[in-house]
């Protein structure tokens, strides 16, 4: 790799890090992302950290001096990991991309008791943002979604996360089969008395290939129907907005404006950031192109193509077309919307088109120079984009 001076003067020298540690002590049954089980692996982890380390160190050189805009630790669970190591990465990233100033350092978790009692040490590790996977407070539930927590053992977590950390995010999980209106309002209600400052909650989607698509496809059971689906997404919507949440993303709920996810927000803002470990996905200016690339999902290819000097198994350059399409896909979840010059880029123009059309139907609306989904296009955004964009 051969080193890219950028200036450091304006907000696109900004950069985030994205850092996935596929191991989890059990495979969920709606997960698709790139996982694999804890479970003996503490050499091959050892070797992983290594190779994360200089995977960043490489790609230091690639797109030369930066700043660093926030770090995210997802995965798997990398509430798993050795709290020494993710305060390595952490210090690596701040003396390769040093930041103006603190930056929001989030880690995913999932609400055991044996991994809340790693909070402490994470936190001293660099961590002060908390992303835990709740998922459900109902144990049938929580059996149901394959979870290795009871619905205690989360309302514990939540409580110790809470005095331990800066800010503290809770993932939940609806639309689950037989949930009625009134189940979720009563679940939801009481999560929000726990005293997060962010919740993402999201409808529970059946995804090809995975435990829970293969039972649907077979009839072993089925989600709720749309009419069923959509009162429990305008219920979500009703109750976090009277707890004082506004929905700045489709799934993404803020206590106010200083509780938003900035790692989130840069990615979703069309932000660069490196995409580090197994199957973890970057997007990078380079030479002024925007360029999206794609890590060696299996561990063992990664951890070999780090030390050959390949760490990614796909790198492609977008075209102005490609890269406005997904500045559209990913921003219209957002409250902010996108711009008008982005969707210029694609043809799509306020005078007539798909643009006009979708706004004159209530679907979109213009906001200044910019377009975002109305309250009525938000349930529908995805049908939404695809009549923008075909």
């Amino acid at each position: 790799m051969t080193r890219r001076a950028r200036s450091d003067s304006d907000k696109d020298n900004l950069l985030a890090l994205y850092v996935h540690w596929p191991y989890c002590a059990r495979i969920c049954p709606y997960c698709d992302f790139n996982v694999v089980r804890d479970r003996g692996r503490g050499e091959e982890q050892a070797g992983l950290v290594e190779a994360i380390l200089s995977d960043m160190e490489a790609q230091s050189l690639l797109v030369g001096p930066r700043r660093l805009a926030s770090i995210f630790f997802g995965g798997g669970t990398p509430s798993l990991m050795q709290p020494d190591a993710v305060g390595r990465i952490i210090e690596r990233a701040h003396a390769l991309f040093a930041p103006r100033g603190p930056i929001e350092i989030t880690l995913e978790a999932n609400p055991t008791d044996a991994e809340a009692d790693r909070f402490e040490a994470l936190a001293q590790a660099g961590i002060n943002r908390l992303s835990m996977g709740v998922q459900a407070l109902d144990d049938a539930a929580l059996t149901f979604l394959g979870r290795n927590h009871s619905a205690d053992e989360a309302r514990r977590a939540v409580a110790v996360a809470g005095r331990v950390f800066q800010r503290l995010s809770i993932d939940l999980i609806y639309a689950r089969p037989n949930q009625s209106v009134a189940d979720w309002t009563a679940e939801l209600s009481e999560a929000l008395d726990m005293g997060f400052e962010h919740v993402s909650p999201y409808q529970l989607t059946i995804a090809e290939g995975t435990a829970f698509g293969r039972a649907v496809a077979r009839g072993a059971w089925s989600p709720p129907d749309d009419d069923l689906a959509a009162a429990l997404y305008e219920t979500t919507q009703d109750l976090l907005e009277a707890a004082g949440f506004d929905a700045y993303e489709v799934s993404n709920h803020a206590r106010g404006v200083m509780a938003r996810s900035a790692h989130n927000l840069h990615v979703w803002r069309g932000g660069d950031y490196l995409g580090l470990g197994p199957g973890a996905h970057g997007r990078l200016t380079l030479d002024g192109v925007r360029t999206a690339t794609v890590a060696h999902r299996a561990i063992p290819a990664y951890v070999e193509g780090v030390a050959a000097g390949t760490p990614w198994s796909e790198h492609e350059t977008l075209s102005l077309s490609d890269a406005a399409e997904e500045r559209v896909l990913l921003g219209l979840r957002t409250v902010e919307g996108v711009s008008v010059a982005t969707l210029a880029v694609l043809g799509r123009t306020l005078e007539s088109g798909p643009l006009a059309e979708l706004i004159a139907d209530g679907f979109l609306e213009s906001i200044g120079d910019h377009i975002r989904a109305t309250t009525a296009g938000r349930p529908l955004l995805d049908a939404v984009i695809r009549t923008l964009l075909v």
